[in-house]
């Protein structure tokens, strides 16, 4: 099968995202003028090691914001945002943080989620997270298409739940492993691992 995305398809669903898999989920805590913001992005990775830094793309827009949605917003009036690293035991919470409320409503407290001040920027973070990043925007890139936004940080501090560092390595396999994005409504919970040395 081949297709050009501008004609469609042809399929029930839009194949895009099933065959970009598995993305991990950049669960994305803001706070601004407006009050704490929590929410999750399937387009999220690391883009480098020294300093560390992360990126996620936010696409589509609010009514209730100008062009964009609540994290980018904040973002731009801010400066700074919490990468939150959601395992399967918070895939619930992870969930509930998506629904589309109104600017200004706090996802932390519409579904409950316990949260913690961050250490070196003024926003919150998921206190129960395998891990929290938190991080200093260096750039926003608009994307092609409306409402396309590609946000990147660098990492200012770095928390990890003492339970996810097994013998000296991050491990969240006992909180329900990692979680990752899939296609449609699919997601997986990453418990398999293995181990390949690069040629010399």
């Amino acid at each position: 099968m081949f297709y050009r995305p501008e004609a469609g398809h042809g399929l029930p669903h839009n194949p895009f995202n099933a065959i970009i898999a598995p993305r991990p989920i950049g669960w994305i805590s803001t706070r601004g003028s407006q009050g704490d913001n929590l929410a999750p992005y399937s387009f999220f990775n690391a883009v480098a090691y020294t300093p560390p830094q992360v990126m996620f793309a936010s696409t589509g827009a609010k009514p209730d914001r100008k062009g964009t949605k609540d994290s980018v917003a904040q973002i731009i009036e801010t400066g700074v945002f919490c990468v939150n690293i959601a395992t399967g035991d918070l895939r619930d919470a992870v969930n509930a943080s998506s629904a589309p409320l109104p600017a200004g409503t706090s996802e932390f407290e519409a579904a409950g989620i316990a949260a913690e001040e961050c250490t070196t920027i003024d926003c919150l973070r998921v206190a129960d997270a395998a891990a929290n990043l938190e991080c200093r925007m260096t750039q926003i890139v608009p994307l092609a298409g409306d409402h396309n936004f590609a946000v990147f940080g660098v990492v200012t501090g770095v928390h990890m739940r003492d339970d996810c560092v097994v013998e000296g390595r991050f491990d969240p396999r006992a909180a329900g492993g990692w979680i990752a994005r899939l296609g449609y409504k699919d997601y997986a919970a990453v418990h398999d691992l293995f181990e390949m040395d690069r040629p010399a």
